[in-house]
C-alpha cells in the first residue's frame, strides 16, 4: 500500500478558553459540538441554571460577536488562534434585579460585570453614586468594617471609582478611601450576596444600565443616531447624549421589526402610529441587533407570563438557600457575636492576667522588701529590745533614783522644816538677845552713869581727903607712933575711911560682877555664832542639794529664802554688842 495514498486524519477536539468575570477555564471540545454544547458545559461547570440572560463573545476583527446556539462552533467565523477565546457574559439585562436573579451565581456573575461596566464608563454614574457602589463593592469584598483591621491605606490596591470620577475633583487617594469608608463603616452586618444585591438594585436605575448603542442613520442622507436596545424597548439616541433618549419604542407597543439588508422597520401596535425606519451599514451589525431585539422581546414577554415549573423550582430552591444561608448567617453571626465576646473576654482574661501577673510581680518585690523589711525590722526589734531592757534598767535606775529623791524630798521637807524651826528658833533667839543686848545696854549705861557717879564721889572724896590730909599734916605725922587714939575726934575720920573703903569695895564687887556677866555674854555669843556658823553650812548643804532634787528653782530663790529667813540675824552684828560691855574702853 503507498504511504501517499493515507489521507492525513483530522482531530477529534478543539481547545477552547472560557473567561468568566471571575476564573479562566479551558475545555476540550469535540468537532462535532454547537454552540449549545459549549454553552450547557461552562453552565454546569460553574453552576448556572439562569442560562437565559447568558451567552458567549468573542471578537472578530474589532467587532463583538456572539456565539450561536444551533450552529457548531468550528463552522463560525472565530479568531484563528489556540485556545480559542470565548468570554461568559450577560447578554440580556433583567428589569429588576431583585425578583429575576434568582440564584447567587448569577447575581455575583451581573455584579461583577455591571461594576466592570462603570469601571470602564460605559455605564455613567454620578460622583456621588459611583461613591455608595463603591462602599456597596468594599462591603461585598472585605466584610464587615473592623477599624483594628481596615486600617487607613487598605483600599490603595482596589479600583473603585471610574477615572473620570478621580479627575472630576481635586482630592487625594486617602480623601476618597475616607469617604468610600464612611459609607462602608454603616453597612456592618450585610451579607456578600445582599451587599452585591444592593449594588445592583442602585445601579439598574442608572440611565446607561443594560442598553446595547449602535450606530444608525434615519434616511440615506445619513442623519447619524444612536439606537439603544434594553429591557425596556427600543431608543433612539443624539449622538452626544446616551442619557436621555429622542424617542422610545417600548416592547409592548412593538408589533414587530423587520429589516432588509440595512433598513430596519419599527412598526408599532397602533396603526395610526408612523412606522419608524432607520438604517444601518454592517451587516454583522443588524443581525446583531435583530439578536437583541428578539431576546429582549422574548425575555419582556417571559417576564409577564406565569413561571415555568424549573424557574418556580428555581426560585423555591433559592429561598430555600436564602433562608439556611439567612439562618446561618444569624448562626454565624451569633457565634461571631460568642467568638467576638469570647476573644473580649480572653482579652479582658489576658489583660487581667497580665494586670494579676504584673500586680503578682509587685507583690514579689513587695514581699522581698517586706522580708528585707521583716528583718530590718527584727533587728531593730532586737536592738529595741535591748533598748529597751537598757530602758528598763534605767527606768529601774529612775524609779530607785525617783523613790530616792522622794525619800530625800521628804528628808529635804524634814530638814527643811527643821532648819525653818531652827530659822525661827534662831529668830527668836535672835531677837531676844536683841532685847537682851538692849536690855545689857540699858544696863550697862545705868552702870556707867552709876560708876561715872561712884568716880565722881570718890575723886571728890579723894580730894577732900587729900585737902583734909593736907590740913591735919603736921598733926598727923606727930602722932605717928602713938596708938590709934580711940576718943570721939577721930571717928569721924575714920568713920570718912571707912567709908571710903567700902565705896571701893563695892565697886570692885560691882566691876567683878559686869566682868563676869561681859563673860558670860560673850561666850553666850561665841556659841551663838557657832550656831549660827553651822546654820549657814547646812543651809549651803541643803541648797546644793536642792539644785538636785528642784526644791529650789534657783540659787537666787535659796538665798532670798536664807535672807528672808535669817534676815533679822544677818543684820545684827553681835560685834557691835560686844564693844559696848567691855569696861575696859569705859
Amino acid at each position: 500500500m503507498s504511504i501517499m495514498g493515507l489521507k492525513k486524519k483530522q482531530p477529534k477536539t478543539f481547545k477552547v478558553k472560557v473567561v468568566t468575570m471571575d476564573a479562566e477555564m479551558e475545555f476540550n471540545c469535540e468537532v462535532k459540538w454547537k454552540g449549545k454544547d459549549l454553552f450547557d458545559l461552562v453552565c454546569r461547570t460553574i453552576g448556572l441554571r439562569e442560562t437565559w440572560f447568558f451567552k458567549l463573545r468573542y471578537m472578530v476583527k474589532d467587532t463583538y460577536l456572539w456565539l450561536k446556539m444551533d450552529k457548531r462552533v468550528l463552522d463560525q467565523e472565530l479568531p484563528k488562534e489556540d485556545p480559542i477565546t470565548f468570554h461568559f457574559l450577560a447578554k440580556f439585562y433583567p428589569e429588576k434585579v431583585e425578583e429575576e436573579l434568582v440564584q447567587e451565581i448569577t447575581q455575583h456573575l451581573f455584579f461583577l460585570q455591571v461594576k466592570k461596566q462603570i469601571l470602564d464608563e460605559e455605564i455613567y454614574c454620578s460622583p456621588e453614586a459611583s461613591v455608595l457602589l463603591a462602599s456597596y463593592a468594599v462591603q461585598a469584598k472585605y466584610g464587615d468594617y473592623d477599624p483594628n483591621f481596615h486600617k487607613p491605606g487598605f483600599l490603595a490596591e482596589d479600583e473603585l471609582l471610574p477615572q473620570r470620577v478621580l479627575m472630576q475633583y481635586q482630592m487625594t487617594a486617602e480623601m476618597w478611601e475616607e469617604k468610600i469608608t464612611a459609607w462602608y463603616a454603616e453597612h456592618r452586618g450585610i451579607a456578600r450576596d445582599e451587599a452585591e444585591m444592593n449594588y445592583l438594585k442602585i445601579a439598574q436605575d442608572l440611565e446607561m444600565y443594560g442598553v446595547n448603542y449602535f450606530s444608525i442613520t434615519q434616511n440615506k442622507r445619513d442623519t447619524e443616531l444612536l439606537l439603544g436596545v434594553d429591557a425596556q424597548g427600543l431608543h433612539i439616541y443624539s449622538p452626544n447624549n446616551k442619557l436621555t433618549p429622542n424617542k422610545s419604542f417600548p416592547w409592548s407597543g412593538i408589533r414587530n421589526i423587520s429589516y432588509s439588508e440595512k433598513e430596519f422597520t419599527i412598526k408599532p401596535l397602533e396603526k395610526k402610529k408612523e412606522v419608524f425606519k432607520f438604517y444601518s451599514s454592517q451587516l454583522k451589525v443588524n443581525k446583531l441587533i435583530l439578536q437583541l431585539c428578539i431576546g429582549n422581546h422574548d425575555l419582556f414577554m417571559r417576564r409577564r407570563k406565569v413561571d415555568s415549573i424549573e424557574v418556580q423550582q428555581m426560585k423555591a430552591q433559592a429561598r430555600e438557600e436564602k433562608a439556611r444561608k439567612k439562618m446561618e448567617r444569624q448562626i454565624l453571626a451569633r457565634e461571631k457575636q460568642m467568638r467576638e465576646e469570647a476573644e473580649r473576654a480572653k482579652e479582658e482574661m489576658e489583660r487581667r492576667l497580665f494586670q494579676l501577673q504584673d500586680e503578682a510581680r509587685l507583690a514579689n518585690e513587695a514581699l522581698i522588701r517586706s522580708e528585707e523589711t521583716a528583718d530590718l525590722l527584727a533587728e531593730k526589734a532586737q536592738i529595741a529590745e535591748e533598748e529597751a531592757k537598757l530602758l528598763a534598767h534605767k527606768a529601774a535606775e529612775a524609779e530607785q533614783e525617783r523613790q530616792r529623791l522622794e525619800v530625800t524630798a521628804m528628808k529635804t521637807k524634814e530638814e527643811k522644816r527643821l532648819m525653818e524651826q531652827k530659822m525661827r528658833e534662831a529668830e527668836l533667839l535672835a531677837v531676844k538677845l536683841v532685847e537682851e543686848s538692849e536690855r545689857r545696854t540699858k544696863e550697862a549705861d545705868h552702870l556707867k552713869q552709876d560708876l561715872s557717879e561712884a568716880k565722881d564721889a570718890e575723886r571728890r572724896a579723894k580730894q577732900k581727903l587729900l585737902e583734909i590730909t593736907r590740913s591735919t599734916y603736921p598733926l598727923v605725922s606727930a602722932y605717928t607712933c602713938s596708938p590709934p587714939p580711940t576718943d570721939g575726934s577721930d571717928l569721924s575720920l575714920e568713920s570718912g575711911s571707912v567709908k571710903t573703903d567700902f565705896k571701893d569695895s563695892d565697886m570692885k564687887r560691882l566691876s567683878m560682877e559686869i566682868e563676869r556677866e561681859r563673860l558670860d555674854y560673850i561666850e553666850k555669843s561665841k556659841n551663838l555664832q557657832e550656831q549660827l556658823k553651822e546654820l549657814k553650812s547646812e543651809i549651803e548643804s541643803l541648797k546644793l542639794e536642792e539644785q538636785h532634787s528642784g526644791i529650789f528653782s534657783s540659787n537666787r530663790d535659796l538665798r532670798d529664802y536664807a535672807e528672808a529667813a535669817y534676815f533679822p540675824i544677818s543684820r545684827w552684828n553681835p560685834e557691835a554688842l560686844t564693844s559696848t560691855v567691855y569696861l575696859e574702853d569705859v
